[in-house]
């Protein structure tokens, strides 16, 4: 008996130790769970990132559309294969992309600290770059395609047949803002008083962001002020033309010379005042642009002109609470160039026209921000310009929006007697006896769009859009076969051209 009592004895014994020293090795306590919680500091939309003090908010938009009478989806029929209006030109192109957005915001000792990311994924059919006899391929327009495959005659960058893009990635911090946003130059609405289409002259306008320093000063009452500098290589500069360069297949695409742009020396530098108000806005801004050209030949043997800055000046104002109805809204804006072009033929518009129009008639036109010939200084070009729109809500679903554009150039005296004598000397076929030489040009752009926004985030909307070139050349000119548009040898009469195209886009925002 007291063997077997102490055989239970001990194996009650064995049994309490293993259970003590398997509960030793449990957590006494599961350590909580930590869910992101709504962050309400910043407005709709942002987060706590678990186990920290900063917020974010992830967005962005998933876009569907097809171009209409265009070779590019934003832009009219202006030059290349669009331009030449023939069989070779696209009657629609398609796209897809989708937007992503991270905007992060931490509260620090010093102000709240913000970064900003924003990246696209587009697919577009393509432009058409063939001749039309055999060697035709399409394009997807993708930013390197060198060295890769060919797939079904799309270029093949490496995401299947698509194109990435960063516009937009920066740090603001105690009013400073650093790294690549819309330069402060623009209007708040940019290209866009009221449109979808790219390609409105009129004013600065940089949706893709460019690389800048700058710091801006909030007076309060809606009152800021700000100054910045920015990179002037990426979407500031348009042509510097070397007239000695000057050839007939150039003069027919809208070049006036070889493009002899030197390296970046300094960024722009761009001032601007705002005022935002519960009755509108009202902006100032003004850019300085220095134009650096390289060589008169081709070594440093040449020789060179001599630097020249340029300027720009914009005003921009927007009024609310029409009495129309609620929500309609009316944008417009003024600009002034010299030697800095591209703030009035923003980022993504054409600066090269070349359109050819019925009857054998061709008007073509070209954009820069100065010229020169060997032993001479750089002749500054000047433009003016406006655009602007009027937005009326139907009711909560349905708006239209009417809006235009208008941009004129000069090129003074010095610019276009550069350029007519280059004509005259490197293409003396080019404009027939009798025929006026005068680079000088305007373009006018009118446009209609209308929305419907059937549920909160999604809308669909057809554009269409009349631009007028109303080039300054008169007379005929002998223009020698253009194989890349497949264009004939022949008479063809310079005149005004006139081109419509249409967008139509269904947009998911999110």
């Amino acid at each position: 008996m007291m063997s077997i009592r102490g055989l239970f004895l001990g194996a009650g014994a064995v049994g309490f130790t293993v259970a003590g020293a398997q509960a030793a090795d449990l957590p006494l306590k599961a350590k909580a769970i930590e869910y992101a919680r709504v962050c309400s500091l910043y407005g709709a939309g942002f987060y706590y990132i678990p186990g920290t003090g900063t917020c974010i908010k992830l967005g962005g938009y998933l876009r569907a559309e097809i171009g209409i009478q265009t070779n590019s989806n934003y832009n009219g029929a202006y030059s290349g294969p669009a331009g030449a209006n023939n069989r070779l030109s696209n009657a629609a192109q398609w796209r897809a992309r989708e937007d992503l957005n991270l905007d992060t915001r931490t509260a620090t000792e010093y102000g709240v600290v913000r970064t900003y990311f924003e990246a696209y994924f587009t697919w577009s059919s393509g432009t058409f770059t063939g001749v039309g006899n055999g060697g035709t391929q399409y394009s997807t327009g993708a930013a390197n395609s060198s060295g890769l495959t060919s797939v079904n005659g799309l270029s093949n960058d490496g995401i299947n047949g698509g194109s990435l893009s960063v516009p937009y990635a920066f740090i603001q911090f105690g009013g400073f803002t650093m790294g690549k946003a819309v330069s402060q130059f623009d209007a708040p609405w940019t290209n866009y008083p009221s449109n979808n289409f790219d390609g409105l002259v009129g004013g600065g306008g940089d949706i893709y962001g460019v690389n800048q320093f700058t710091y801006t000063a909030d007076f309060g009452q809606g009152i800021s002020a700000t100054i910045s500098a920015q990179d002037s290589s990426a979407y500031f500069t348009t042509n510097i033309w070397n007239t000695a360069g000057i050839s007939a297949a150039g003069v027919l695409g809208g070049s006036y010379g070889v493009n002899a742009i030197g390296g970046t020396v300094s960024p722009d530098i761009v001032g601007m005042v705002r005022i935002d108000q519960a009755w509108g806005l009202f902006q100032a801004s003004f850019a300085a642009h220095e134009n650096h050209a390289a060589y008169n030949g081709a070594t440093e043997l040449t020789g060179h002109p001599d630097d020249k800055w340029g300027w720009a000046a914009q005003f921009a104002l927007s009024i609310k609470n029409i009495p129309t109805g609620p929500g309609d809204v009316i944008n417009i804006q003024a600009v002034y160039t010299d030697g800095a072009s591209r703030y009035n033929f923003q980022s993504q518009a054409v600066t090269s026209y070349s359109m050819y129009g019925g009857a054998g008639s061709l008007g073509y036109a070209g954009v820069a921000d100065a010229v020169f010939a060997p032993g001479n200084g750089l002749s500054t070009v000047q433009t003016w310009g406006m655009r602007g729109a009027y937005t009326h809500n139907w009711n909560a679903y349905w708006n239209t929006a009417i809006y235009g554009a208008y941009a004129a150039v000069e090129y003074e005296s010095t610019g276009s007697s550069l350029i007519c004598s280059g004509i005259a000397a490197n293409a003396p076929t080019l404009l027939t006896g009798g025929a006026t030489c005068n680079p000088n040009f305007n373009i006018s752009q009118v446009g209609l769009i209308t929305r419907w926004t059937p549920v909160k985030n999604l809308t669909v909307s057809g554009e269409v859009t009349y631009t007028h070139l109303d080039q300054k050349y008169d007379g005929f000119a002998s223009v020698p076969q253009v194989s890349s548009v497949a264009k004939p040898a022949g008479i063809y009469q310079l005149k005004d051209q006139d081109t419509v195209s249409m967008l139509l886009r269904a947009q998911r925002n999110w």
